[in-house]
Parts: structure tokens; C-alpha cells; sequence
């Protein structure tokens, strides 16, 4: 393995540029709303972050769980749950960092989508980064078919929840954020857009 994979695994590219960056630095502590296997999470329990996770998928977390152990870090269930984003149970203002990379387009409706969101905003702290990649219609408008509460047909295939521009905008008032960098949108000819979305708790 590449020195660069050892230490970073398949972190979200757009993760890692805000790391590049200063956004993230050590000290700080990450919730990953929605984890997977652990794929954003292993340089931050490589580098000694306070890290805590959920996911829907018990095996999702049970990778999770064992990567983390690969790395010589113990996660309790204290800070790795099988958990709905929407429902899940930790406290408010927990976390400097919340991840919530390819989640949010698996919403079922509107009412969904609102409560996944507002189930990882409200574990950020005041002044906490929001990280958030999802599906998007940006660039694609022509090539999506709607399918009913903003869930829509993409030229892959697959369906998903799409988010606009003026949408994520709105969204971005009403949670009372900033915007840290302006909205970033990745178009996969003929297969899907995805868009990189990163805001400021006030």
C-alpha cells in the first residue's frame, strides 16, 4: 500500500482538501453521521482524534469497529452505535467536525432529508464545521426524472434524494451557518452529480 493510502484510506478527497487546509486539525473531535465502513474515519483514529460514529448497517459498524481496532483504537458503544441518523442518541454539541459524506441523498421525502440533517447538525458545537457531500441535480437538470418528493431518476440508474443550488442556500439560513467555501459540484458524464457542501455553525 502507498504511504499516502496507509494513512489516509479512501477518504472523501474533498475531506481530505479541507484537512489540507487547516479546517480540520488535531484536538478537534468528528462525528461521522452515517460511517460505513470506516472509509473517512481512519486517519483521524490513526492521529488520536476523539471520534464518534453511527451508522444504520450493523456490519457497517462492526467494519467500523474493526478497522478501528487494526489501529490500536478501542470505540465502546458509547461512540460507535448502530443508529437512524434522524433518531440518533448522541447529545447536542458534541462534536467540532460533523461528516455527513454520501448520507443525505438516501432520504426517502423531504420530511426524511430535514430530519437526517437536523440529526447532525444538532450534535455540531457553535462554531463547528458541517462537511456534507450528496447527490445533486446541479449540472444534470435535463438528465434526471422526478419521481416525487425530490427523489429523482439519475442517468446511472439509481434513485436518489437531489438537492439544488438555491435549496442548499436556503438550508444553509435556516440552520444559521456560513458557508466556509462556495458550493463545489463534481459531474460524472452521464452518471450523477455530486456536490460538496460545507458550512460554519454560527
Amino acid at each position: 500500500m502507498l504511504p499516502l493510502q496507509s494513512t489516509f484510506g479512501r477518504i472523501d478527497i474533498y475531506l481530505f482538501d479541507q484537512l489540507l487546509r487547516g479546517q480540520i486539525a488535531p484536538g478537534m473531535s468528528i462525528f461521522d453521521a452515517g460511517c460505513g465502513g470506516g472509509r473517512n474515519l481512519l486517519y483521524f483514529l490513526r492521529e488520536g482524534y476523539d471520534v464518534y460514529a453511527i451508522d444504520g448497517d450493523p456490519q457497517a459498524v462492526a467494519a467500523t469497529r474493526m478497522l478501528a481496532r487494526s489501529l490500536g483504537v478501542d470505540l465502546p458503544d458509547d461512540r460507535l452505535r448502530v443508529e437512524a441518523v434522524e433518531a440518533n442518541t448522541f447529545p447536542d454539541a458534541l462534536a467540532d467536525v460533523a461528516i455527513s459524506s454520501a448520507v443525505l441523498h438516501f432520504a426517502r421525502d423531504d420530511a426524511h432529508f430535514e430530519a437526517m440533517l437536523q440529526g447532525t447538525w444538532r450534535v455540531l458545537k457553535p462554531g463547528g464545521l458541517f462537511f456534507c457531500r450528496l447527490a445533486s441535480s446541479i449540472g444534470i437538470e435535463q438528465q434526471v426524472t422526478a419521481r416525487g418528493g425530490n427523489r429523482f431518476l439519475l442517468p446511472d440508474g439509481s434513485e436518489r434524494y437531489l438537492v439544488t443550488a438555491d435549496y442548499l442556500r436556503e438550508l444553509t439560513r435556516r440552520l444559521g451557518g456560513q458557508l466556509v467555501d462556495p458550493l463545489k459540484t463534481t459531474v460524472v458524464q452521464d452518471q450523477r452529480s455530486m456536490t460538496t457542501w460545507v458550512v460554519r455553525r454560527s
